[in-house]
């Protein structure tokens, strides 16, 4: 009888090391989703501050004890640092946030969003997945090792990720500091739970806004209306105009792929969205195509008179914010300026419209196939037990291109204890406990592999 290979037998010592940590883990994540540490304006920064030294405390029990703090210019504290690589072996940065979304609606949550509870499995509370799990999931690879892990570790653990600040673009002009010969973008997860997922592409994101002046005030709608210019109609029908009949964007410029990786089913998609009985998807064609391969444009704020307060009269103002999503290997800004061109192109009822640009976060397209790509597809798959599959996303995540850029040469690899069902953003947000231990053990075996890869 074939032995298994050699570091299949470190993996199950490894396992139930990893298992005897969770319940030391689990608590740990409790007491870190119980701070409120929303960096946003109008919010309190001493959570934040809170966050910031738990962490700090949670590293140097994890046995980092080179640890810095960058202040940035309006920026929560960035935890920077790291442990030394042993000899010839390759260096990895970890990279997460511990600043979340505002919880919303507080009425939406079945539980205070900063109560964290433990419930089937799952640990419920604001930042439970995003991204506070998968910091506790870095914590957990290093106590695995004991604090001295076979690879070098530098440490890229930011405060204000989700409103975003002067860190989106400072690791080009210090490069030292995130020197890495691969870095694990720890802010994903699962495409489902219990499905291991290397997420490998970023859609990119830009802002478009279009505003329509038609009168001087608003005029009786039953004297004027139906020669009044009305700047409501007008807008509407330049709207209108973005998407076919079936819904898929129609501004030609904006690039579509056909996309080979993994996708949610029809059913999924439904539930994750909550779509309503009787309405259909947006759009034609593969799932994985329209959300992760091709362009996405969202009225997502619109300036009108509001209903309950509406007089019988025509509109003279009326203003769309749009979010523009593009291919992730297309320059985001070129995809922004043919929407621009195309809305400035029109003429409804012969009436101009004002475009301006807004923000542009560009998209990512990861390298595989590397080394580290490689011994984190074995990592995971021994992990989870299955096959690992690969994923875009239509978010964003500023510092990558940061740090790509930093670093042309790194290998970027982005996953995590997140998954598609847990929330993230919205009420009730949660991570399961068997997926936060199972990327624990992904990332403490990928350290392994990794670093016997390089020796090879």
């Amino acid at each position: 009888m074939t032995a298994p290979p050699r570091w299949l037998y470190d993996l199950v010592e490894l396992k139930d090391t990893v298992a005897g940590l969770m319940p030391r883990l689990a608590d740990d994540l409790e007491r870190l989703v119980a701070i409120p540490s929303i960096a946003f304006p109008n919010h309190p920064s001493e959570p934040v501050e809170q966050a910031h030294d738990h962490v700090v405390e949670l590293l140097r029990d994890a046995g980092v004890q080179d640890i810095e703090r960058l202040d940035l210019p309006d920026t929560a504290p960035v935890i920077t640092g790291g442990i030394p690589a042993p000899p010839g072996a390759p260096t990895v940065l970890l990279y997460g946030h511990y600043d979340v979304q505002p919880p919303g609606d507080e009425t939406a949550w079945d539980t205070p969003p900063f109560t964290p509870v433990r419930r089937d499995g799952a640990i419920h509370g604001r930042g439970a997945a995003d991204c506070k799990g998968n910091l506790i999931a870095h914590i957990g690879a290093l106590r695995a090792h004991g604090g001295r892990p076979p690879v070098g570790v530098r440490i890229a653990f930011e405060g204000q990720e989700e409103y975003g600040s002067a860190f989106d673009d400072y690791p080009p002009t210090d490069p030292g500091r995130f020197a890495a010969d691969a870095m694990l973008i720890c802010d994903m997860g699962n495409v489902r739970p219990g499905s291991p997922t290397l997420t490998v592409a970023l859609r990119g994101a830009a802002d478009v806004f279009v505003e329509v002046r038609t009168l001087a005030r608003p005029v009786h709608s039953g004297e004027f209306g139906g020669a009044a210019p009305d700047a409501l109609l007008t807008l509407v029908a330049a709207l209108a105009s973005l998407h076919d009949a079936d819904g898929n964007v129609a501004v030609p410029e904006l690039r579509r792929d056909a996309w080979d990786g993994t996708a949610y089913t029809d059913e999924e998609f439904a539930d994750l969205t909550g779509m309503l009985p009787g309405t259909a998807q947006l759009g034609t064609g593969p799932i994985g195509e329209r959300l992760w391969h091709g362009p996405a444009i969202t009225v997502i704020g619109l300036d009108a008179p509001a209903v309950d307060t509406a007089a019988s009269a025509v509109v003279p103002y009326a203003r769309a914010y749009l979010n523009v999503r593009v291919h992730p290997e297309q320059d985001v800004k070129e995809g922004r300026a043919a929407v621009m061109r195309h809305l400035e192109s029109l003429r409804p009822f012969g009436i101009e419209l004002k475009v301006t640009a807004g923000d542009a976060g560009a998209g990512f397209a990861a390298k595989t196939g590397g080394p580290a790509y490689r011994a984190m597809q074995r990592a995971m798959g021994a992990a989870w037990g299955t096959e690992v599959v690969e994923m875009a996303s239509g978010g964003s995540i500023p510092l990558v291109n940061a740090l790509a850029a930093a670093h042309p040469d790194a290998e970027i690899l982005m996953f995590g204890a997140e998954d598609g069902e847990c929330g993230l953003h919205g009420p009730n947000e949660r991570v399961l406990l068997d997926e936060v231990e199972k990327t624990v053990l992904a990332e403490a075996a990928f350290f392994d592999e990794y670093a016997k890869a390089a020796r090879r």
